[in-house]
């Protein structure tokens, strides 16, 4: 990708250590407990040494988890239309394929017209995402709109199943708290058990702000509530994700030393005076967010169509107002002594990449890319619902699906099962669907068999899928293997396809 800029790999993690130390530490605890063996075990005090040895090790052992990249952007489009392709900014051709895409965007076009339209159907950045990620095998798990504000999670369809309790929510700060220009949009998350939550933001503009830069900050962050006992703020879940256009300039030097700095690459010589760095040196809830270096180009203000800092009369100062932090839960002192259960399953945060990407040009901002691997051990690795496709599939007749309710959750008689084509794009881009056991919810382990009407499925041959949809957790809960779908005798009747392909009589 044109402009990547490639810094050090930053590393947190919900109990402070480094897989390193924690092989180090294994090794140690090893060697301690071949030279305790070695002893009288007549002697109470070593076999409470060697016990306790034993448990350190033990516990050791279960901080090793899978891995899980994650691909977030955040760009201000400045109402411009989206471009003909992203497949570079979502950096699809990477040889390290990302298993979720948060993409945080400010400044959609949102007049009264445009807002309603979209409103009824996906807006054009959503399509375009869409139609990039569906055929790569991701789908969209959930997306939250206000005005300009858009944020859109996309996951692997492999990971459907284990992403749960989602919810959304979004609040306004122009116009003294009334207007959406300004604000944040918020999406939290479990994933594999573990809750994540990424707050896009578009703050108040200008040098002179920093200060009402923080104080939004913090009011989104009092002002968000979401219904879930253990998390109902942002900062409860385990990771947050804090990005968007978040405005901060950098101040005091002047344009010309700015653009030598730039030019020359010794972006460590403006790092003093970025406002956002500053402050974090002063308010104790910034110094909670990590961020990588600043390492790459600053991503405003560009006249549009090039690679060239504002030329108008303006002649705005370049400054890094897009941003991508992280913070980590920290552990709650009053567990000291115990083992909490966050503690026992921590979430560990490696940045890969931290870089914009110049070559896009429909902006006066640069998009800015980050790239995570999120190492973690899964709490759930069961579906909920266990859906199957049963005997061959055509619309020559009726065809039979079951479907069983594997451990409790939230169930309704308004939940649904689809039926997608390989590569859809959400849950609400289903073929046909059917409703689930309308008398009752269904026991846990039992065997529930439903009928999709024959008029509803497809007459041309193709690879698809079922899901299960639950209403209350508004995500796809269960899965079923790839199957599929034969050609209908009514498609070879009607023509639509040949009788003889490839030498053989269909």
């Amino acid at each position: 990708m044109a402009g990547v800029l490639e810094g050090p790999r930053l590393r947190s993690d919900s109990n402070s250590s480094t897989a390193s130390s924690r092989t180090l530490l294994r090794q140690r605890l090893s060697q301690l407990l071949t030279c305790v063996e070695d002893l009288s075990s007549d002697d109470e005090a070593t076999e409470e040494v060697s016990r306790t040895l034993d448990e350190a090790f033990q516990l050791c052992g279960r901080y090793s988890g899978e891995f899980f990249r994650l691909h977030m952007l955040t760009w201000n489009v400045a109402t411009a239309e989206p471009p003909d392709d992203v497949r570079s900014l979502l950096q699809l051709d990477s040889d390290s394929p990302a298993d979720l895409f948060v993409i945080g965007l400010q400044e959609v076009r949102a007049t009264p017209v445009k807002y309603v339209s979209d409103l009824i159907a996906e807006d054009s950045w959503s399509h375009l995402f869409m139609n990039t990620l569906g055929p790569n095998g991701f789908v969209k798990v959930t997306s939250v709109r206000m005005q300009g504000l858009l944020l859109i999670v996309f996951a692997r369809q492999v990971h459907l199943p284990f992403i749960r309790d989602i919810q959304s929510t979004y609040t306004r700060t122009g116009i003294f708290g009334y207007w959406g220009n300004k604000g944040g949009v918020s999406v939290r998350f479990s994933f594999y058990g573990h809750m994540l939550c990424f707050l896009n933001c578009h703050l108040a503009a200008h040098m002179n702000y920093a200060v009402q830069r923080v104080d939004e900050f913090e009011y989104i962050l009092d002002s968000q509530d979401f219904d879930f006992y253990n998390t109902p703020h942002v900062l409860d879940h385990k990771v947050v994700f804090w990005f968007g256009d978040l405005n901060f300039r950098i101040a005091d030097h002047g344009l010309h030393f700015l653009r030598s700095s730039i030019n020359s690459g010794r972006f460590n010589l403006l790092w003093s005076k970025d406002q956002l760095l500053m402050m974090k040196q002063k308010e104790p809830l910034l110094q909670q967010f990590e961020e990588g270096p600043l390492q790459f180009k600053p991503t405003y203000k560009f006249d549009r169509f090039s690679e060239t800092y504002d030329t108008s009369g303006k002649k705005r100062k370049p400054a890094w107002t897009d941003r991508i932090l992280w913070r980590i839960k920290p552990t709650d002192e009053e567990e000291c002594g115990s083992i909490a259960d966050d503690e026992e399953l921590p979430v560990k945060v490696t940045q890969d990449i931290y870089t914009c990407d110049p070559s896009y040009g429909v902006s006066d901002h640069k998009p800015v890319i980050g790239t995570f691997n999120l190492e973690l051990q899964k709490k759930v690795e069961t579906p909920l619902v266990c859906v199957s496709a049963e005997g061959q599939w055509s619309a020559d007749e009726d065809a039979v699906l079951t479907y069983t309710i594997q451990e409790k959750f939230d169930a309704c008689t308004s939940d649904w099962i689809g039926l997608y084509k390989i590569g859809f794009r959400s849950a609400l881009d289903y073929i046909a669907f059917v409703w689930v056991k309308e008398d009752a919810i269904a026991d846990v382990d039992e065997v529930v068999q439903l009928s999709m009407k024959r008029d509803d499925l497809p007459l041309l041959a193709g690879d698809y899928i079922l899901g299960y949809f639950s209403r209350n957790m508004q995500s796809l809960v269960g899965l079923s293997p790839p199957f599929q779908i034969m050609e209908s005798t009514l498609a070879l009747l009607e023509g639509l396809v040949p009788e003889n392909i490839n030498g053989l009589d269909k």
